[in-house]
């Protein structure tokens, strides 16, 4: 706990990552879990080569979505967002807790269609619904967790990234909220498992509290610093270079490759999209952003913060 927080400190003052490095420092981990807090994902050694991914995300109404929008979309986005999660660890999403907090006065029917678009979500990336919990509360609340598995040499982490490798995205940012794309986003799994097949990413995270703030996350794990290049930042029709960094939930993956995978990548014909927007340099998570003129401007790699 920073120094100048003491037990009257509100978790406002403490911040969302405070809050999350404190949780860190103050617990302890059997000699299983491979990686715990501080990724997309926990990845824990199921056997000597197959390891399981456990992840979770809570949808809170009136802050992740609204009662007004299409019931269907709202089911798809709370499966979806965990698959992203588990596609930016290079794994595969299996099985699915869906935890339930809703008003009394809720109609069944809206419920019933709610599992159904999570079901239907479930079943069209190749995961399934195996249990949750419900309970009454003021507002509704989804929380999702979610189990994955993948090979041990498949695994990604953000710490991975080194200097002279390159950074890549896998679609247009910005504007999502604003557009809806928000709730109708593709997860990346097909790329995520394309890219570990071929190339193994050296860091990789999906892009959902803004660009600069996720890559921020893979500097700080990764002890380096990035230069990005403004003109090749892939930008949504109407979003501006500070919707395509700061806006966040568009859950396209953001990956670094070695200098000599960048170069496979940028010479063969793939079947998706990968944009190139910058490199990995030595430092202590700084963020550069190069302009037309080579005039280069450091920003800060904020992002999305619930407190």
């Amino acid at each position: 706990m920073p120094a100048r927080l003491n037990k009257k400190s509100t978790l406002a003052q403490l911040g969302e990552f405070g809050f999350i490095e404190w949780i860190k420092k103050n617990t302890t981990v059997s000699g299983s879990v491979i990686k715990g807090i501080g990724d997309d994902a926990a990845v824990i050694a199921l056997t000597e080569k197959k390891r399981i991914l456990l992840t979770t995300d809570m949808l809170l109404e009136d802050v992740h979505f609204t009662l007004k929008m299409p019931i269907g979309k709202i089911g798809y986005k709370a499966i979806a967002v965990n698959i992203s999660d588990i596609a930016a660890m290079g794994g595969v999403p299996k099985y699915i807790l869906v935890s339930l907090g809703v008003p009394a006065r809720t109609r069944a029917r809206w419920i019933f269609d709610l599992y159904q678009a999570m079901h239907q979500t479930a079943l069209k990336f190749g995961t399934c619904l195996v249990g949750g919990d419900t309970i009454r509360s003021d507002k509704t609340i989804i929380n999702i967790a979610m189990m994955g598995e993948s090979q041990k040499d498949k695994i990604i982490f953000r710490s991975g990234a080194r200097p002279q490798d390159k950074i890549f995205v896998t679609g247009k940012l910005g504007n999502s909220f604003k557009s809806g794309r928000h709730l109708s986003f593709t997860p990346r799994v097909k790329e995520s498992q394309y890219l570990v097949k071929y190339f193994k990413p050296t860091a990789m995270i999906d892009v959902s509290d803004g660009l600069l703030g996720d890559l921020g996350h893979i500097l700080q794990e990764s002890h380096v610093s990035a230069i990005l290049n403004e003109n090749k930042i892939p930008r949504q029709p109407s979003a501006t270079l500070e919707n395509a960094l700061y806006d966040g939930e568009d859950f396209e993956l953001l990956f670094t490759l070695s200098a000599l995978d960048s170069q496979r990548l940028r010479k063969i014909k793939t079947p998706f999209s990968f944009y190139p927007i910058g490199e990995i340099i030595k430092g202590t998570g700084q963020i550069f952003l190069r302009n037309e003129k080579g005039v280069l401007r450091n920003y800060c790699p904020k992002s999305y913060t619930h407190f």
